[in-house]
């Protein structure tokens, strides 16, 4: 069977080997070439003239001077909140009663589910995310529809059935036993389907009775190689109020590691106030952080210490956290979580925070050795950057002294309208199928 090939040529942006636990000293490079895609895998990478040699009848698709990057990976964001993106004011709890809980009854609905999961997921294409691990809401419904969207689009997407059976609305509680054999249905009809995969999704520890967590961590433990997904530790009144419910564990994380909800492949959302404890259980377990920082300044949530959790070598990637998050754009957060660094006091290298946009999303949700750089073998998630895309962002763009500084412009002054092109395993589709 003749293989379905063609050649992407640009600006190819790779980066030097330097672990994500040294965020000042990384180095990135565009180097003018191809990548060779065959069948929705990356086979070659190079300079024109070998690439085609090696594939003299494939087509070439000249992108001129647009950097051809790995496609963004999102480890944490909510698809049901597509439509509540931006609204005003609140603090996290009055944020999910007011906002979250009336949006989310909706979803029982699957017509309703279907029509924001297309909607949710096209944006995310625009915006040149080509894989997320996303939460539904409580009802099987929104998991399905948001796996068929993307099936249907080819997208390697991760995302799983809230469980949530206490300090909800009685439309959005299930129970231990409900959240498990829906949930367990969900990972049958699922996991492994494509490039789809389900994560185990409590929704935070003040959400779900022990026996709700108890029953999480069975069905993980049943599960071990998908991801299990939940929140820790967003704001001080949330884990006061954590406290409260939990009086006889150390602190927050302690309540997921009795219930057997951390580890490899658990994806911590935000992590912004930590102890000490747990910071060094973090690294130790092998869990990941996904870290918000469009939501954690708009919900007024905190600074979270990303260059202290790389150097402690906890596993990091970035989020939009739509919509507890302001923006759908990667560029966006990539800038917001430069400035919440210069806050801080920690100067965040250009470089770092691709790499957390890219590989250490993937890495946190055990993805890595299918997307998030581009190399052979990889699958063919790319997108393309026009770095005149806008007139302040060409004439910045045309200053530029090296990658890091063009990369930096990039992710201060660009947004959607810089991400010219997507391709999702080797197939252009801007804007979605």
């Amino acid at each position: 069977m003749t293989k379905a090939r063609h050649i992407i040529s640009g600006r190819i942006l790779t980066f030097d080997d330097a672990p994500l636990s040294s965020p000042e000293a990384q180095a990135a490079r565009l180097t003018h070439g191809c990548v060779l895609v065959e069948d929705g895998l990356i086979a070659a990478v190079g300079d024109r003239a070998s690439i085609a040699l090696a594939a003299p009848d494939a087509r070439i698709e000249d992108r001129g001077e647009d950097i051809i990057a790995p496609g963004f990976v999102d480890c944490h964001n909510h698809y049901p909140q597509t439509r509540i993106i931006a609204s005003w004011g609140k603090r996290l709890i009055d944020w999910l009663n007011g906002y979250t809980f009336p949006e989310e009854m909706r979803f029982g609905d699957p017509a309703y589910a279907g029509a924001v999961a297309a909607d949710y997921l096209d944006l995310l294409i625009a915006n040149g995310i080509t894989s997320a691990s996303a939460y539904c809401t409580i009802h099987p419904e929104s998991a399905d529809a948001l796996f068929t969207a993307a099936e249907r689009r080819g997208m390697r997407m991760t995302a799983g059935k809230v469980m949530m059976d206490r300090n909800a609305p009685d439309r959005l509680r299930d129970d231990p036993r409900s959240a498990y054999d829906l949930s367990k249905a969900l990972i049958e009809r699922w996991a492994g389907r494509g490039r789809l995969t389900y994560a185990v999704s409590p929704r935070f520890a003040p959400t779900s009775t022990p026996e709700q967590l108890e029953a999480a961590g069975a069905l993980w433990a049943e599960h071990p190689d998908l991801p299990m997904q939940t929140h820790l530790s967003e704001q001080p009144e949330e884990i006061a109020w954590m406290k409260e419910l939990f009086p006889h564990d150390e602190d927050y994380l302690a309540v997921y590691e009795r219930y057997g909800l951390c580890g490899p492949g658990a994806i911590m959302g935000h992590a912004i106030h930590l102890t000490n404890r747990e910071r060094t259980s973090l690294q130790a377990t092998g869990a990941g952080v996904a870290h918000c920082p469009t939501s954690n300044s708009f919900i007024g949530s905190g600074l979270c210490d990303v260059a202290g959790l790389a150097r402690a070598d906890v596993s990091i990637g970035l989020a939009t956290d739509v919509g507890g998050g302001s923006s759908f754009s990667m560029l966006t957060t990539m800038k917001a979580a430069y400035e919440i660094g210069q806050l801080r006091g920690q100067s965040l290298s250009p470089a770092f925070l691709w790499r957390l946009a890219t590989e250490g999303s993937a890495r946190v949700m055990r993805q890595d050795r299918f997307i998030g750089r581009i190399a052979p073998g990889m699958e063919a998630d790319l997108i393309a950057l026009d770095t005149k895309a806008t007139p302040v962002l060409a004439q910045r763009a045309a200053r530029a002294q090296s990658a890091s500084d063009l990369l930096f412009a990039l992710m201060i002054l660009g947004d959607d309208r810089a991400v010219a092109e997507c391709w999702i395993g080797g197939k252009a589709q801007k804007g979605g199928g």
